[in-house]
């Protein structure tokens, strides 16, 4: 992973950190959702995936990489209301501020140590397939992206 994919994943900590003290601002026009819970799923996300990376087998790994998964990465798109998070990516209902402030502190370490894992460090994605270290911070910051732009709107 080069410093300039580690840096866009960075700024998007940042951004979130900023959303913090509109964390309650909920439409839902736009989402069920409030503030909060996009910043606390997207944490959670980050934090997950590495964590599975780091804990994944590389000697397992296969490519099997789906085409949609391709484009929409390509695209950095990822389209609104086709997937439900997975329960352990699930904000709970009440979403404390010191547990984001955690959290986002936990993925600010666990987005520098991608750079170490190992090239075949995957975890598996039930849309896109595995998805590896060479595809990691792309997939992140896709993800990360789709959740601002939401929170943008909520904040309309």
């Amino acid at each position: 992973m080069s410093a300039v994919n580690s840096t866009v994943l960075q700024k998007k900590l940042d951004v979130l950190e900023g959303l913090i003290p509109k964390s309650k601002a909920i439409n839902t026009s736009v989402s069920k959702a409030n503030v909060a819970w996009h910043i606390d799923h997207s944490l959670k996300v980050i934090n997950a995936v590495v964590k599975n990376m780091e804990d994944s087998d590389p000697a397992l790994y296969k490519d099997n990489f789906s085409f949609i998964g391709k484009l929409l990465l390509k695209f950095r798109f990822f389209p609104r209301g086709k997937a439900k998070a997975p329960k352990y990516v699930t904000p709970p209902e009440v979403i404390l501020e010191a547990d984001i402030i955690l959290q986002l502190a936990e993925a600010r370490a666990q987005i520098k140590t991608i750079s170490s894992l190992d090239n075949n460090a995957y975890f598996k994605h039930p849309l896109f397939g595995n998805v590896n270290k060479s595809r990691v911070v792309q997939f992140l910051d896709a993800h990360t992206n789709h959740h601002l732009k939401i929170i943008k709107q909520i904040l309309k």
